[in-house]
């Protein structure tokens, strides 16, 4: 019980990283960005392909460790978000959005046609998992893996707090809630528009990369429409603007999602199983819209308005 507890709150805290880079993107700079799934996917395939060794020998033979892999992936990320950024940032709400769900159905064709890269729908298997020498011994495998994953997020969040009390935080929340305010300051909305983007897609790259190694596997129907909508409910749900609200809500549908498949698991018959499984979604919908009724800035939305001083 021990082990299936860390390994759910190990990939709550990997879905909250990702909750981490939107709630960057969205609810700090107010980007819509609906290719979530292709940012992630970006940053778990570079590193797997990095890292796993059948695949080692297409790129250069060169072992490159697990640690190098996340940097890279977060690398990698970063610079697709830039380069989608530098093309649609100066679009409207509306448009960002289909341009970045166009982005990701993108990622997922060249995913499953580069077969002799990325498996095609495959997948990449034999990825390196961090301490893979306690595999044996599931309860400290499990332990300290979430340990790691843990530090990792801490990090980040640290960051981004720090960034948000910065002033480049400020400028930030000031372009978001009024750019021509902001702009007659001297504030190029465009420039601090492609930097949160960037680092919103480096965020959601180590999470994906995260995925990957605590997975051990990965494949194109990891990375679905259905893994953005995922995302975006958690940052609905914990508070859009607020960096331990979008963990929160990670946690909460985390916990939702899994109890509710565990409760079908113990309590109906294997044949009943499949179709009760639709009730998990219906769960979380009705979570969401009791939330967005009677919370409309979530369960710890963000707390600060316009700021005062653009420094």
């Amino acid at each position: 019980m021990i082990v299936y507890a860390s390994t759910v709150l190990t990939m709550a805290l990997i879905s909250g990283m990702m909750c981490l880079g939107l709630n960057l993107q969205w609810g700090k700079m107010g980007l819509f960005n609906v290719g979530v799934a292709g940012f992630v996917a970006i940053g778990a395939y570079t590193s797997a392909l990095l890292t796993s060794p059948p695949l080692q020998g297409r790129l250069g033979g060169y072992e490159w460790p697990i640690a190098a892999g996340w940097i890279c992936a977060m690398a990698a990320s970063g610079a697709a978000s830039a380069l989608v950024g530098a093309a649609t940032l100066r679009l409207k709400s509306d448009y960002l959005a289909i341009t970045t769900f166009g982005f990701a159905v993108l990622v997922q064709v060249v995913l499953r046609n580069a077969q002799h890269l990325t498996g095609g729908s495959f997948g990449i298997n034999f990825i390196p998992r961090p301490f893979q020498a306690l595999i044996d011994r599931p309860l400290s495998f499990g332990l300290i893996n979430l340990a790691l994953v843990g530090a990792l997020v801490i990090a980040v969040l640290t960051v981004l707090e720090t960034l948000a009390r910065s002033p480049w935080g400020r400028v930030v929340r000031a372009l978001r809630e009024d750019e021509r305010a902001a702009a007659a300051l001297g504030k190029s909305a465009l420039r601090y528009r492609l930097q949160a983007f960037s680092l919103g897609g480096a965020v959601m790259g180590l999470a994906g990369a995260l995925q990957a190694h605590m997975i051990g596997f990965i494949a194109p129907e990891n990375f679905q429409t259905e893994l953005t909508f995922q995302v975006w409910t958690m940052l609905i749900i914990g508070g859009s603007g607020n960096n331990v609200g979008a963990l929160l809500g990670a946690l909460l549908v985390t916990a939702i999602w899994s109890a509710t498949g565990f409760a079908t698991s113990w309590l109906l018959p294997p044949g009943a199983q499949a179709r009760a499984a639709a009730l998990r979604i219906v769960v979380i919908g009705v979570l969401l819209a009791a939330t967005v009724v009677l919370r409309p800035r979530g369960l710890k939305g963000e707390r600060l308005a316009v700021s005062r001083y653009i420094g």
